[in-house]
Formats: structure tokens, sequence, C-alpha cells
């Protein structure tokens, strides 16, 4: 899992999302509203729910692109729920929240093909989701 991982407010813009993805190097920003996790916006989201759709990301704010409430695990999870989720799911990343729905982390996909003893059915798991039509 990737600790402590990015996080905007809902009503942040796309822009604001895209120059954290940018300057930090990763592909995904977790939408808030509260502190708590209302959604997951990904580079694939601002380009094919934002730049495609023509729309204006200086004013566009998160809640118009990001996946609203998405599946989740707690920190006590173990692998092969979060696998199970991915593949069920058709996802490459899976928030990981506390008992009140505050990010802690997030699961993706490259976390668990670099994770160390990953045996044979999880290796075909993580196939399984790379393989798996983009839900949008």
């Amino acid at each position: 899992m990737t600790v402590s991982p990015r996080a905007l407010p809902l009503d942040a813009t796309l822009d604001e999302a895209a120059r954290i993805m940018r300057d930090v190097g990763i592909g995904d920003v977790l939408v808030t509203f509260s502190g708590r996790l209302c959604g997951l916006v990904t580079d694939r989201d601002i380009v094919v729910r934002g730049v495609a759709e023509r729309r204006d990301a200086a004013h566009t704010p998160l809640s118009e692109v990001c996946t609203a409430q998405p599946i989740t695990v707690g920190p006590d999870d173990d692998v092969d729920t979060a696998l199970r989720l991915m593949r069920d799911e058709a996802v490459r990343r899976v928030p990981v929240v506390d008992e009140q729905y505050r990010p802690v982390g997030i699961v993706s996909i490259g976390d668990l093909a670099i994770m160390e003893g990953l045996d044979g059915a999880g290796a075909h798991a993580l196939c399984d989701i790379s393989k798996a039509p983009p839900n949008l």
C-alpha cells in the first residue's frame, strides 16, 4: 500500500489534480469531503471525462469527473481481499480507509505486482485486472 495518498476536496479543479499528478508522478488523487473519502480521480478520468468532453480544467470541479464512492478496503484487510475486489470490479486502484472513512493509503495494481511472495493465483489475478475493460 502507498501510505499518505494525495487527496483534494470535492470542489478542487481538474487543473489542481493534474498538477499534483504531474509533480508527484502519480496517476490518481483521492477526492474528499470533510476529510472523508467520497471519490477517486485518475489521469484517465481527467482525459476521458474532462478534456475529451471539452470541460474547462481551470473551472471544472473534481465532483464532475471523479468516480464517486469507490470500492475500498480497510487497513487490516489482507492482500487477497484487495485482489478480489480489483478483479471483481475491474479497477486498478483501491483506496484504504479507516473506520471514519478517512483515507490512509491506496493499493494499486503496481503495488501488488511488485509485492514479493505473490503466488500463481495472485499473479493470475493481476493479469485478469490488467486485461479487464476500464470502468467508465
